[in-house]
């Protein structure tokens, strides 16, 4: 098994000075070999001079989002062939505010994931259910659904797949180690189920409001193998506590 990815998602902050100051105080903190592999995804605006900051360090750059087509007329889009211009090496498909805020379709986060191995990059793969659908017992249903939409031609490259309880981001229901570790033991099967031994190279992150605070709890469940970091990556500081959450041996 691979080391384990832990990824921060900047979402939408940080101005090219923020950004800066940010991956020097990381680069710092990290060193030259950390014990997990480690990835940023600035905005758009930001990924430029990150690239250039991040050149021959051990932190990769990530995006946030990329358009299928190589180009054309798509008026605020960026393609995965410019992101793989850049430098980008791991890209978020199918992040559950895109597929709530922007209506991505599953078909469509399916081409995002063709398009990310066409040029080179891993896609990091969003999966899970929201509050109501958990309720309903649909949780499996809804995720098997979103993996066999996306991955449905088979595995055509390096793949990262992060288990996001959408139920417990920002709806005071709280996510418990347990909820985790069975969605990603059912996705490890399915995994198993169709791809065989490649199966075993796919890494599952959990995304549900990952804090220093209840990292170690997540991070050190069997079959999680990294996390993607949202509000508390926005610090380097509370971003490294967690990536070594996950560099400590399991309970």
């Amino acid at each position: 098994m691979p080391k384990p990815l832990v990824a921060a998602n900047w979402k939408m902050h940080k101005t090219l000075r923020e950004t800066e100051e940010y991956l020097r105080r990381l680069l710092a903190l990290v060193g030259a070999e950390p014990p997990v592999e480690l990835a940023v995804c600035p905005p758009f605006t930001a990924l430029a001079r990150a690239a250039e900051l991040l050149a021959g360090t051990p932190i990769a750059l990530g995006a946030q989002n990329g358009h299928p087509q190589r180009e054309g007329a798509f008026t605020g889009e960026v393609s995965m062939y410019q992101l793989a211009d850049l430098g980008v090496k791991y890209v978020i498909c199918g992040h559950s505010e895109r597929r709530r805020l922007f209506g991505e379709a599953d078909a469509f986060v399916a081409e995002k994931v063709r398009a990310a191995w066409a040029y080179g990059l891993v896609p990091i793969l969003c999966v899970g259910e929201t509050l109501e659908e958990r309720r309903a017992g649909r949780a499996w249903e809804v995720v098997e659904r979103q993996l066999s939409a996306a991955l449905g031609d088979g595995l055509s490259g390096p793949l990262v797949i992060a288990y996001e309880p959408v139920w417990a981001i920002g709806t005071g229901v709280p996510a418990h180690p347990q909820d985790a570790q069975a969605m990603a033991r059912r996705i490890r099967a399915w995994l198993l189920a169709r791809y065989g031994p490649l199966g075993e190279e796919v890494r599952i992150q959990y995304g549900g409001s990952v804090k220093p605070e209840n990292a170690r709890e997540f991070l050190g469940l069997p079959e999680i193998q990294g996390a993607l970091v949202g509000g508390a990556s926005l610090d380097p500081e509370s971003f490294w506590r967690i990536a070594l959450s996950a560099s400590a041996p399991s309970p």
